[in-house]
């Protein structure tokens, strides 16, 4: 069996830099047209400048005859100032803004401490109608880290929809059933991406027979009414929800060791594990709209032109791949290393 769908984005990408990237970069590019890279380097991504020469590592990383287009964001902290966000619209470069509350996830320890010490970029960005995006967890030490996401969404993410009523939103990452619901029904601007570990894993995964620290991600892998609502979600055809992978690099020693870092790598099979999602509620029919479609109409860029062909046919990760040029870069563990995956890119 082999189904064809428009040449896919990934709306929610980290290529990381060096050597890392240009070990990771070839995957995404193999499958995907364009991809919203996050900011969130050592240091951060803050500035125009820093984005367009970010932008030109990639390109210049890229496999020959690659036609995959890299699509920058910048980092808010709170010091950006407005006027970065003019700089930002004329450079025909940088696509949104990423919000990171700081020391939510990896390298955001540079984020916002409070989202109202940035009002007045957010009012530039919504007369522009650049998009902000949002990892959607509160931070502090209180709240249960399986309630950070609903939390964000009553102290933080609502009330500054209401603050700025043109303010164009994504929602990344969703992970409960609750921040689908309310992204179906907020006002016109919002939308979501979901990642494939979400959609096809609940947080089980982390402890089957022991820790599995390559399945702990940020924000963290739910219960599996959370997992069954954001399925739903996805294989609806709601436009508000599409691809954002969140696929993130890091080497095996910095996963696997007592205090490791969060992220999962699916980039290897960016595609092939929403086939295997949106197969198991038989909803393959809504994976290209979800996939190639949706996300470009909301950032207001053409739907690609070309194609790409998913085959069933079962094939296995292996334990790892180079993170590098050489054995000092370490080793990366892609998400279901050695299990089974149920579609494969073919053309």
């Amino acid at each position: 069996m082999e189904i064809e769908i428009r040449r896919p984005d990934d709306w929610h990408l980290h290529l990381r830099d060096g050597a890392a990237m240009a070990a990771v970069l070839p995957f995404t590019a193999e499958r995907f047209a364009r991809a919203i890279v996050m900011p969130n380097l050592k240091p951060p991504v803050t500035t125009v400048a820093a984005a367009t020469a970010y932008r030109q590592r990639i390109l210049a990383a890229l496999p020959a005859g690659s036609t995959f287009a890299p699509l920058m964001t910048l980092y808010l902290t709170d010091q950006t100032d407005p006027a970065e966000i003019d700089k930002a619209l004329k450079s025909q470069c940088v696509h949104a803004c990423k919000l990171y509350p700081a020391g939510a996830t990896t390298n955001s320890d540079s984020g916002v401490t409070d989202i109202r010490r940035i009002d007045g970029v957010l009012a530039r960005m919504s007369e522009a109608g650049m998009p902000l995006l949002v990892h959607g967890e509160v931070t502090a030490r209180h709240v249960d880290v399986f309630d950070r996401e609903s939390r964000f969404i009553d102290d933080v993410l609502a009330p500054t929809l209401a603050r700025f009523p043109k303010l164009r939103v994504v929602f990344e990452h969703i992970t409960t059933a609750r921040a689908a619901e309310f992204v179906q029904r907020a006002r016109d601007g919002v939308a979501a991406t979901i990642t494939p570990q979400h959609l096809l894993h609940n947080r089980n995964a982390i402890f089957e027979g022991g820790i599995r620290p390559h399945y702990y991600c940020l924000p963290i892998l739910k219960t599996e009414p959370d997992r069954e609502a954001l399925l739903a979600a996805a294989t609806s055809g709601n436009p508000r929800f599409f691809l954002g992978t969140d696929s993130a690099p890091h080497a095996q020693h910095t996963k696997e060791n007592a205090c490791g870092c969060a992220g999962m790598f699916s980039a290897h099979a960016g595609i092939e594990l929403y086939a295997e999602a949106f197969e198991s509620v038989g909803k393959l029919d809504k994976l290209e709209g979800f996939a190639s479609d949706f996300g470009a109409d909301f950032y207001g860029l053409p739907r690609n032109s070309t194609r790409i062909r998913l085959a069933r046919r079962e094939w296995r990760p292996p334990p790892s791949y180079p993170m590098g040029n050489s054995e000092k870069d370490g080793r990366l563990v892609p998400m279901r290393a050695n299990e089974a995956i149920c579609w494969q890119l073919v053309n």
